[in-house]
């Protein structure tokens, strides 16, 4: 055992993480070796440290988030290389099975549910094509949705129809005021990792920006969607909610002063028109008009000081 896979591992040890056939030949390397028993002490007392802050909960926003980056990243990653590693170095391979059990115990369940899977196919062909529309009593919930693979509307009626994956593709259809509709357009507006369904969804979404969970998904994308387009229809859902609402007005003015991309700082800025003379708008704007990295956002920032009357 060498000593680089002995640090890469002695976290998991001081969380008993590790399998006992790693645990103990861990435990027999460090009993020689000086450098991994210094590098299990530091660890320990790190822990220890970290053992008297108190766990805090991550936010929704900041799991939604992640869960939208690590999509994101899945889908850039280049491909290939665990079976390039299974077919050119087995003996790698099965080491990293030797000491996960888990992962052993994964490949297992997967390879279950994949017989259980073409038997389904087998036996569902012999009696015809299965329906991928969902049923009333059939609705996935939304810990089992993989993702969403395209959302369209009826022109000529409030017809929605949405494919979504689970194990299998399937599909929901119903108007925008059924609750299934909904859940499946706000998991989209989130989670999604195609932007072109993103778009398509938070587009729906701004039809009904009265309700709540919408209002909130409409804000989510405004702040962490990755398309400057997403974004920008989430403006235009949001817009007429920044008088009367704080949380919209402060996620706008957080846009303003942070976002990527001027047609969506400019859009945002026209939005804080009604509001201007808000305070906390005062303050933004005095902080692009002093020294904005977009002139036109500054000079527009000054033009609206001016035209603001004194504060007593």
């Amino acid at each position: 055992m060498k000593c680089e896979w002995v640090k890469e591992n002695v976290l998991l040890y001081v969380y008993n993480e590790l399998p006992d056939d790693a645990r103990y030949e861990l435990e027999q390397h460090l009993a020689r070796c000086a450098d991994c028993s210094a590098e299990l002490k530091t660890t320990r007392k790190f822990h220890a440290m970290l053992s008297e802050l108190p766990v805090e909960e991550p936010s929704p926003n900041l799991v939604a988030a992640s869960r939208m980056r690590l999509q994101e990243g899945l889908e850039t990653a280049e491909q290939g290389r665990f079976w390039h590693r299974l077919i050119f170095d087995p003996a790698a391979w099965l080491r990293q099975v030797r000491f996960a059990p888990a992962l052993a115990a994964a490949i297992f369940i997967v390879g279950f549910a994949g017989g259980i899977g073409t038997t389904y196919k087998v036996v569902g062909g012999k009696g015809g094509a299965a329906s991928m529309t969902s049923s009333p009593v059939s609705v996935a919930t939304e810990s089992s949705i993989t993702g969403i693979q395209s959302i369209t509307q009826d022109p000529a009626s409030n017809h929605i129809s949405i494919k979504y994956d689970t194990v299998s593709t399937q599909e929901a259809q119903g108007s925008l005021n059924d609750q299934r509709i909904q859940q499946l357009l706000l998991f989209a507006a989130r989670n999604n990792y195609n932007s072109g369904v993103r778009m398509d969804s938070v587009d729906l979404l701004t039809q009904e920006p009265n309700n709540t969970h919408v209002r909130e998904a409409l804000i989510y994308a405004l702040r962490y969607d990755s398309n400057p387009g997403v974004r920008l229809k989430a403006l235009d859902g949001l817009g007429a909610f920044v008088k009367g609402d704080t949380r919209v007005r402060d996620a706008v003015l957080e846009v303003l002063m942070e976002d990527s991309n001027p047609g969506v700082r400019t859009q945002a800025l026209r939005l804080l028109e009604p509001v201007r003379c808000d305070s906390s708008v005062r303050v933004v704007l005095q902080k692009l008009a002093e020294s904005d990295r977009n002139p036109y956002i500054q000079s527009q920032a000054r033009n609206t000081l001016q035209e603001l009357p004194e504060i007593d």
